[in-house]
């Protein structure tokens, strides 16, 4: 089972400051407000040095990187 990343954000830590989405707009967006938003699927491999310092400029540490399994769904087909 392979581990993914995915980004999250705590929207009550979140003061939309805005660097997430400067830092990484290939991944974040900002509503009307300046609260980022997210896409929910996993973060590709070449933008995971981008997902990590977008992290890391997180002024008020609202958004993070999750550990995602992958699952995989094996389906039976009729012979």
């Amino acid at each position: 089972m392979a581990v993914t990343r995915r980004l999250r954000v705590d929207p009550i830590a979140c003061d939309a400051f805005g660097h997430c989405a400067e830092l990484a707009p290939e991944l974040i967006r900002l509503d009307e407000w300046g609260y980022p938003v997210l896409d929910t699927r996993p973060v590709p491999q070449g933008l995971l040095q981008v997902a990590e310092a977008a992290v890391a400029a997180c002024p008020r540490k609202a958004l993070y990187l999750e550990r995602v399994a992958d699952v995989v769904v094996a389906v039976s087909r009729p012979r």
